[in-house]
């Protein structure tokens, strides 16, 4: 087994998560959507009352992907959930097992936190994602179709 570690982000990191935030900006077609910088990142995810946690995944000291995420409330179980909303793992190596590691290690948490639901979101293209999910047991949410505000929508409707 290649030697695979998981640990919670410092700020020390910021820099690294942001590459592997634009890697996977490119990988999912969106190379010129990533606004965030070091500086964002650092106030952030790294602030004492952060609602956002990272944790890196590294091989052999090396940091290979990274995932962010954190935790929402479902008001039918009355329980937190854990939402990840972002895996990434530098492509030469995804086929050591990092992704699968990161899943279980947030699946830890998630257990840990007494979460009823542990979720994410897939780009209905990205076949390979699907297939990694789907080989854990995971489920698409078919009837739920994802809204967002953001932008010009987001002011407009705030100030209206």
């Amino acid at each position: 087994m290649p030697s695979i570690s998981i640990r919670p982000a410092v700020i020390q990191d910021a820099p690294q998560i942001l590459a592997f935030v634009k890697a996977l900006a490119v990988f999912e077609k969106e190379p010129h959507a990533v606004e965030a910088t070091v500086l964002h990142y650092e106030n952030t995810m790294f602030a004492k009352d952060s609602f956002v946690h990272a944790l890196i995944c590294e091989h052999e000291g090396l940091p290979i992907g990274m995932a962010i995420y954190f935790f929402t409330y479902s008001t039918w179980l009355g329980k937190a959930g854990l939402y990840l909303e972002d895996l990434y793992i530098s492509p030469e190596y995804r086929a050591l097992g990092a992704g699968r590691a990161l899943m279980k290690y947030l699946a830890r948490i998630a257990l840990e936190k007494e979460c009823g639901r542990f979720e994410w979101s897939v780009l209905n293209w990205n076949q390979p994602a699907i297939d990694f999910y789907q080989s854990m047991g995971a489920e698409i949410q078919e009837e739920w179709d994802k809204y967002r505000l953001s932008g010009e929508a987001l002011t407009l409707i705030a100030h209206s």
